[in-house]
Order: C-alpha cells, then structure tokens, then sequence
C-alpha cells in the first residue's frame, strides 16, 4: 500500500476516534505529499514519500527545540504527540552501529580518510541512509572516523 493510500486510511480511523491531534498530522503529511505529487508532475516513488514524510518530522523537532528553549512545556508535549505519529510512517530507523558501518564501507569505497574527504564521503553515505538515519547522527558518525 502506498503513503497516500495509508494516510486516507488513518484519516478515516481518525475521524471516527475523534481523534484531533492525530487527524491535523494525518492531514498535514496528506497536502505535503499532494503538494509534492503536483510540483513534481507524477506520482511518487516511495523514495520521494519518504522525503516528504522526513521533511514534516524534521519541521516538529525543530519546533520541538524551539519550543523546549522558550519554556512551552504545553506546545512541546503537543509537538511530542505529533513526532510520534509522523515516525509511524518512516522506515524503520538505522542504530548506531548500523550507521558505523555503513559509513566505513563507504569510506572504503571512495577512499576518504582525512577530514578533507568529508564532503565526498557524507555525499556517498546519505543516499545509502536516506530516510532510515538522522543527518546528524550520519555527520558524527562520519567525523568521528574522520578525525
């Protein structure tokens, strides 16, 4: 089943729970995806839902952060609830080591060894990892065996 077939899934779940916070994210990764479909001019390959999916997640945890720093405990539990609701629909996420490894494959692949080759390096491991890896976590992970 495709993201967009799920999401008019959820939706209808949701409007029978009268579920709010559930049917406005449900909602808002629906006109991402529409959006997406309409700019780019085809239906999306599941590579381009997972974008769009990553690209809501990121937004809430920067509201997350940003909502921490002011001291809105209340809007950060809300952000919280919507975080939860949006990993529902990403890939399953890369751990640790799983990530490790997959940057010192690459490294060996491309032959970065020094911090000069983190460019060239990041460039190769983030299409290997899209959308099962947070950016920063594949950034660390990359100058640590860098440096």
């Amino acid at each position: 089943m495709d993201l967009l077939s799920q999401l008019n899934e959820d939706l209808k779940t949701a409007m029978k729970a009268r579920n709010k916070l559930e049917l406005n994210v449900i909602r808002s990764l629906k006109t991402g995806v529409m959006n997406e479909k309409i700019e780019l001019g085809h239906d999306l390959t599941p590579d381009e839902e997972v974008t769009v999916v990553s690209r809501g997640l990121k937004q809430r945890k920067e509201s997350l952060t940003e909502f921490e720093k002011a001291d809105r405990q209340d809007l950060a539990d809300d952000t919280k609830a919507e975080i939860a609701i949006v990993e529902k629909y990403m890939p399953a996420q890369m751990s640790e080591d799983e990530i490790n490894n997959v940057v010192k494959e690459t490294a060996q692949q491309v032959g970065a060894t020094s911090k000069a080759d983190f460019g060239k390096l990041m460039g190769a491991v983030m299409p290997k990892v899209k959308g099962k890896a947070d950016g920063k976590l594949v950034n660390q992970a990359v100058k640590n065996l860098l440096s």
